[in-house]
């Protein structure tokens, strides 16, 4: 009997295991070419918010590649990922460097590559764990090996959060400029780069110290990627 049971439960969980791989899948493919119109993180915002009662507007608004400026899309690149046409989803060598920063007594600092970004903004929950962390890297390589360089960082332009409540380029420009996602101006996407390590701490419009210093060296680095030429390697 003990042994049926265990039969049972073995086939219970490679089903559940082909289910999970076949549903992310699907999803993956399906995201690939449908607008993103939401993503796990601002479900969550919205289930923090009522747990918490305080309630929460979610500014968000898709916008084609197109749409989007082209200082933004190179802004978060300076700053989040220089090596985001030429990796396969993870940084190593970022990984190897952050690492042995941390060995020599430096704080352990985020090696996370867009793509990674992309994959636990779209489909997981915030926090740390090793279970997110291996939901994160499977979610990573698929959409590596099923999407472009240029959709990867397109959807995460259209999901990311710059505030609290606020989601996506279009949602952060109107915000903090005014503006739409494609007049971002090269100042401005640097701003906005800038203050994705604490989007719900600092703010864009009105920069502190930290976040004016972070966005001079974003706009150095953006000069030296060499412009918008760059963004031909997608």
């Amino acid at each position: 009997m003990t042994q049926g049971w265990l039969r049972r439960a073995q086939r219970a969980l490679l089903l559940g295991l082909i289910g999970f791989v076949t549903l992310s899948i699907l999803l993956v493919l399906l995201f690939r070419v449908v607008p993103v119109f939401g993503s796990m993180v601002m479900v969550e915002r919205k289930i923090q918010s009522w747990v918490s009662r305080e309630p929460i507007s979610i500014e968000h608004r898709w916008r084609s590649w197109a749409e989007l400026s082209n200082n933004a899309k190179l802004a978060v690149i300076a700053a989040e990922d220089q090596r985001f046409p030429l990796h396969h989803g993870f940084d190593v060598d970022e990984m190897r460097r952050a690492w042995e920063a941390s060995r020599n007594g430096g704080k352990l600092r985020g090696a996370s590559t867009i793509s990674q970004q992309t994959a636990k903004n779209l489909f997981l929950w915030t926090g740390r764990s090793w279970v997110r962390k291996g939901l994160e890297a499977w979610f990573t390589m698929l959409i590596e090996l099923l999407w472009p360089k240029e959709r990867i960082l397109e959807v995460y332009l259209n999901i990311v959060e710059w505030d609290s409540g606020v989601f996506g380029l279009e949602a952060a420009a109107q915000h903090y400029f005014g503006v739409s996602a494609h007049q971002i101006t090269e100042a401005q996407a640097s701003r906005l780069a800038a203050i994705l390590p604490n989007p719900r701490g600092w703010s864009a419009s009105r920069p502190n110290y930290h976040v004016e210093r972070r966005s001079a060296w974003i706009r150095q680095q953006m000069r030296n990627l060499g412009g918008e030429a760059y963004l031909q390697q997608l």
